[in-house]
């Protein structure tokens, strides 16, 4: 039997980890899918201030992580249908895609899996789960265990998009609420 190398070792791990990822939609196809009815997404990059950060804080009860959020709002002609909020978060070791549809009152629309990357837990993917979060705002349920239902095997990954969730909520009624 030969040792194997630091080199192949570290190739193998790779491989393995990565012959999981699934990708379910684009950015574009998330969006088509939450806002069927639009005929325009125009992109609208959100910067939030140091002042906004800490009301995110504040609501969400967690960090709001970042200043930049890649956001898209949706049309109908002229009339705004919601946003659509992009961000990723870590599952157990890798990291899950998703958008997190939201209309213009900040309540949640829609939620849809972009890339799941682990090798447990895709089951958050299920069109159950993920409806749990509709009509829910950062101030109402969106939490594991109060709102949001566990995953058996997928608890991490339930947790971390559930928390994503209730950010993006957060920066939604901070930020984007009309």
């Amino acid at each position: 039997m030969h040792p194997l190398t630091p080199i192949t070792l570290t190739l193998l791990a790779a491989a393995s980890s990565s012959a999981f990822a699934t990708q379910y939609l684009t950015a574009e196809q998330a969006q088509q899918t939450i806002f069927p009815e639009a005929n325009r997404f125009k992109p609208l990059p959100l910067q939030l201030s140091t002042e906004q950060m800490k009301q995110v804080e504040t609501l969400a009860g967690l960090p709001a992580r970042s200043v930049s959020w890649r956001v898209t709002a949706a049309y109908q002609d002229e009339k705004l249908l919601g946003y659509v909020v992009l961000d990723e978060v870590i599952g157990k070791f890798e990291l899950i895609s998703y958008a997190v549809g939201l209309l213009p009152d900040a309540s949640v629309r829609q939620i849809e899996i972009l890339a799941y990357r682990e090798s447990h837990g895709f089951e958050i993917r299920n069109a159950n789960w993920r409806r749990q979060f509709t009509g829910k705002t950062a101030a109402q349920g969106i939490v594991v265990g109060e709102g949001i239902a566990n995953i058996s095997g997928a608890t991490l990954s339930c947790t971390h998009v559930t928390d994503g969730v209730r950010r993006i909520a957060a920066i939604a009624r901070i930020a984007l609420k009309k």
